[in-house]
């Protein structure tokens, strides 16, 4: 089973989901070909009724544990209620473009 399904699952079992779209983002970033280690996760819940973005984020990082201290480098949340879902017109914020890390750090060039 790949991340990405492995994530999807997790999230599905352990949250009522109204929405989830998990997309495999490593292609933006300096990782190699076929990578798995940069993540998009767009969860709707009425869980997270009456909780903040942090307790959100907290959640999800506790049922994704084993894939943060694994390959997972980093994980864009994106995790609303089916109201707030709703009020965004059902779409979630862009990923900006990855700058490459050290590779646009002129100090770290020399």
């Amino acid at each position: 089973m790949s991340i990405k399904q492995t994530i999807e699952q997790k999230l599905t079992e352990s949250f009522p989901v109204t929405h989830l779209q998990v997309e495999n983002e490593s292609h933006m970033h300096s990782v190699p070909p076929n990578s798995e280690t940069h993540f998009k996760v767009t969860l709707v819940s009425g869980e997270f009724e009456g909780t903040g973005k942090v307790k959100r984020h907290q959640a999800i990082y506790k049922t994704l544990a084993a894939e943060m201290a694994g390959g997972v480098h980093a994980l864009a949340l994106h995790l609303y209620t089916p109201d707030e879902w709703a009020a965004r017109q059902a779409t979630a914020p862009d990923s900006p473009q990855c700058l490459g890390g050290s590779k646009s750090d002129p100090a770290k060039q020399a």
